[in-house]
């Protein structure tokens, strides 16, 4: 697409676009809203910059693997993490860093074509695309241990999620999320290599930014896998937030979104290891996620705080495209996330 067919968030009112939005971006114009206090005091400056929140997590699976890499911007501090699950040894590798004031990560407000960067004493991780979006690379160097490049192809004609809701009473989220995507190239940690290809690998994208709530939590659940009969597989679902008139829920089947409604997550917040149930007001999907291992990260400051679940395992069940289609789903890779933010 050109970039004489994107628009821009911000209108011409100085509000976002809210709702869902099938027309590209071409940028995050945050600078143009109009901030202001629950009293009505406009937001202005620094302030303005500091309250803006930005993250990308890119999620990788195959039947040997499953990995997540982060960039999180919240300008009084960034955090890159990233990690690698092995579902054959069922070992966790992973390593997190913290940046205060956000020294060194940079995040364009473009979700299609921007670079979002983290760099810390010669450690760096990098997404950065193509001009037209269609291919995400992703370059992670941790020392002489840990690297990775990997591409992402995202097709022309693929539907990814946009989404713009309303948060709290002065605020907003915009959120883009692609899975099902294909994606090749390799990462390494210490002795040991895994090779990503097309055939096999399918990925995640989530580029999500805005004017957050001071205080949030969440549930959330995604996959990307190759059906029985080697179609991809796609899907993205949330509950606790970017719910104010519209959802973030739906599924991809090579590319084609079928939208859905009000997701429900049935689980033990104190034994996350067992089962997850998790189903759609429309009925249109039912899964149980049976979870193999989980990343996990407890902080409590003065001005942030995190209780982070993530977890790593195999969805099954049944959903529904748009067509009518009953899809039935066995031992799909993917993501449940039981997350608690202040930021």
């Amino acid at each position: 697409m050109k970039e004489s067919d994107k628009i821009k968030l911000i209108q011409g009112n100085s509000q976002p676009l809210y709702g869902e939005i099938s027309q590209a971006l071409s940028e995050i114009n945050y600078q143009d809203y109009d901030l202001r206090t629950p009293m009505d005091k406009p937001v202005k400056g620094l302030r303005k910059q500091a309250a803006f929140n930005q993250f990308q997590f890119i999620g990788l699976m195959n039947e040997d693997i499953i990995a997540g890499i982060a960039i999180v911007d919240l300008k009084v501090i960034s955090n890159v993490f990233v990690y690698v699950y092995d579902l054959k040894t069922h070992e966790l590798h992973e390593r997190s860093l913290l940046q205060p004031l956000s020294i060194g990560t940079s995040m364009e407000p473009k979700p299609d074509t921007g670079i979002s960067r983290f760099s810390q004493l010669g450690k760096q991780v990098e997404i950065s695309t193509n001009d037209n979006g269609t291919e995400r690379y992703l370059s992670v160097k941790l020392g002489k241990s840990i690297s990775a490049d990997v591409t992402i192809f995202q097709p022309a004609d693929y539907q990814p999620l946009r989404v713009c809701s309303k948060a709290g009473y002065n605020g907003w989220v915009f959120t883009q999320k692609a899975a099902g995507l294909t994606a090749e190239g390799s990462i390494r940690w210490g002795d040991k290599e895994y090779t990503l290809s097309q055939n096999n690998t399918r990925s995640s994208t989530d580029w999500s930014c805005g004017f957050m709530r001071r205080e949030t939590s969440w549930n959330w659940a995604c996959f990307s896998g190759v059906l029985s009969d080697g179609r991809s597989v796609g899907l993205n679902l949330a509950a606790g937030v970017n719910e104010t008139g519209v959802t973030e829920n739906c599924l991809w089947v090579d590319g084609k979104q079928t939208k859905l409604n009000m997701a429900n997550f049935e689980f033990d917040r104190y034994r996350p290891e067992e089962p997850w149930r998790v189903t759609t007001t429309d009925g249109l999907l039912e899964l149980t996620f049976q979870p193999f291992g989980k990343r996990e990260e407890k902080i409590n400051a003065i001005l942030i705080a995190s209780n982070f679940k993530q977890m790593f395992g195999h969805f099954s069940g049944w959903m529904i495209d748009d067509r009518g289609n009953k899809i039935e789903l066995d031992n799909i890779p993917g993501f449940m996330e039981d997350h608690y933010a202040k930021w």
